[in-house]
């Protein structure tokens, strides 16, 4: 009882002492605003203290001394939009939220070399704004996410997107850290405050350490360079479909050598038929008589009436209009024989067919309009235009249409995404897909799944789980269904690139001397284990105990 009624007590004074550093109305301890931040698009059981919103890093440094005081762990956002994985829930409970949103700055841009330096709380939508008002030659990679969502948050999840800047870990340098100690750090050249080359080279001299602060709790990143891509002279999308999931195979095949050889510069991204109706609208419920999972026959008749087919996929071709030219001949070749429909569209294509859509509708029997709300958003994605329209596949199951914004958690939506990576070979993507159909099968969801070809050599296959939270038992159901997909994928050999909230055990199933590196680092940065407990990193023995 005495240790309890400290712990109270210590919980009061930690917030007393923050609100003296951050001021009243940023410290956050009201139950409506702390239910918010709890809920995620699946079951979760921690609970925030308290949510704490500094505007600089001095004030981060601040709070992460008080939270040392006291013994209270910490849980830093960026925004918070990590739908899917846990929106802003904690792995462990009883921790004060870190919400970085008022780090708001675009600090830096260079017009000549292409790149801005960002604070954490910085947005796709105020970074596309800004690069518009700029007129700059640049551009954004954008990615289906929120609009709204935190671009240095994704970069330290390892996002990636669909220009050729899209593997986004691969494109940023120059960290600004504060480690849970309060100390503040700078990556790269950025140690020396003097250098000329902190926002242009990554490695600087001596130990990389930018790789440490991505996916793990060993540090809160505040600031960050990012490189932007040049604009091209000429851009043009092109759109495939398949009819069968046997052809799969030959497809991923056949695209994999224009990815090694540079054809093709950005990620092919590539849906099955679940996928794409899931794009254009909600579950046909008056069509199922109101039962689920959807059937062969009516997904059948969905396809037929708007032309997709068993896998449709897209990708960019940049360049000068010659290169662009040579490269959609290249396609073309890989592809004839093996897809029943390849288009090719620029902007003067896109708004023809938006002229001619009733003819083209008449001629093609083809829904020419919701075709069109599927393209459109998608060919600004490869052009780094956000978008906010792939986030309303969460609403699947959703008897209610979502409003604008789009708030997925506050809908209770149910949505659980699992991104397992492959080698980027035809086979790997048929065994996923094969293992991902017989457990959905089982659990009765269908499988939205898509298959991005993401770099030269690896393809990433991103799953989703969707439903009705507002059903009882959905959630349970749901999460049965997750943990037998991870089980099966795993044992296959196929594991995610990222993690939710609920599944940071996997990482207890690497290699013992692995574990004991990540510990050892952990117990140096973090000696009383406060920034974001079993976030990726195992706990440390003598950290705090936040389940109590």
């Amino acid at each position: 009882m005495g240790l309890f009624l400290k712990k109270i007590m210590d919980n009061a004074q930690a917030i007393q002492a923050w609100i003296q550093c951050l001021g009243n109305q940023y410290v956050l301890t009201e139950p409506n605003y702390l239910h918010e931040c709890q809920t995620a698009t699946f079951t979760t059981a921690s609970q925030f203290l308290a949510i704490l919103r500094p505007i600089n890093t001095a004030e981060i440094q601040a709070c992460l001394k008080i939270a040392d005081q006291y013994q209270i762990p910490i849980y830093p956002i960026s925004k918070g939009k990590n739908t899917g994985y846990g929106s802003k829930v904690a792995p462990s409970d009883n921790c004060a939220l870190l919400d970085l949103g008022r780090l708001d700055q675009i600090t830096d841009y260079n017009g000549k070399l292409g790149y801005v330096t960002v604070e954490a709380g910085v947005t796709q939508t105020q970074l596309y704004q800004f690069l518009r008002e700029q007129d700059a030659p640049f551009w954004m990679d954008a990615v289906g996410a929120s609009p709204e969502a935190s671009l240095i948050g994704n970069v330290l999840e390892r996002g990636f997107g669909h220009t050729p800047y899209g593997e986004h870990f691969a494109h940023v340098c120059g960290f600004e850290v504060v480690l849970a100690t309060g100390e503040c750090i700078h990556t790269g050249f950025g140690q020396f405050t003097n250098a000329q080359a902190t926002p242009i080279y990554r490695w600087g001299v001596g130990p990389y350490l930018d790789g440490l602060f991505s996916q793990s709790n060993l540090g809160i990143v505040t600031k960050m360079t990012i490189w932007l891509m040049p604009k091209p002279e000429y851009f043009q999308a092109f759109y495939f479909s398949i009819e069968h999931d046997e052809q799969l195979a030959d497809l991923i095949d056949a695209l994999r050598p224009l990815r090694l050889n540079g054809t093709l510069k950005s990620a092919i991204h590539i849906g099955n038929d679940y996928k794409v109706l899931a794009s254009i609208r909600p579950y046909p419920w008056t069509e199922m008589i109101n039962k689920t999972p959807l059937t062969d026959e009516v997904l059948e008749q969905f396809a037929k009436t708007w032309g997709f087919g068993a896998w449709n996929g897209s990708g960019g071709l940049y360049g000068t209009r010659k290169q662009v030219a040579e490269a959609r001949r290249l396609v073309k070749q890989a592809l004839k024989g093996k897809v029943k429909r390849l288009q090719f569209i620029d902007d003067f294509t896109l708004q023809t067919l938006q002229k001619l859509e009733k003819p083209y509708q008449w001629l093609t029997k083809t829904k020419v309009s919701e075709l069109l709300k599927l393209l459109k958003p998608v060919y600004g994605l490869m052009q780094g235009i956000p978008t906010a329209t792939q986030l309303k596949s969460a609403y699947w199951r959703k008897k209610t249409l979502p409003l604008d914004p789009v708030n997925p958690e506050k809908d209770q939506c149910g949505l659980i995404w699992c991104a397992p990576i492959a080698p980027l070979d035809g086979a790997s993507a048929v065994q996923i897909n094969e293992i991902v159909n017989d457990v959905f099968f089982q659990y009765q969801f269908e499988p939205l799944i898509s298959i991005s070809l993401l770099t030269e050599r690896c393809l990433n296959c991103v799953i989703a789980i969707t439903y009705d939270r507002e059903i009882p038992g959905e959630d349970e159901r749901a999460m049965a269904c997750y943990e037998s997909l991870m089980e099966q994928l795993t044992q296959a050999g196929y594991y995610p690139y990222r993690l939710g909230i609920q599944s940071m055990k996997l990482l207890a199933q690497s290699e013992d001397s692995y574990q004991k590196l990540l510990t050892k680092l952990k117990h140096c940065l973090d000696p009383h284990g406060i920034l974001a407990p079993r976030r990726y990193c195992p706990p440390l023995a003598d950290s705090l105990n936040t389940d109590q």
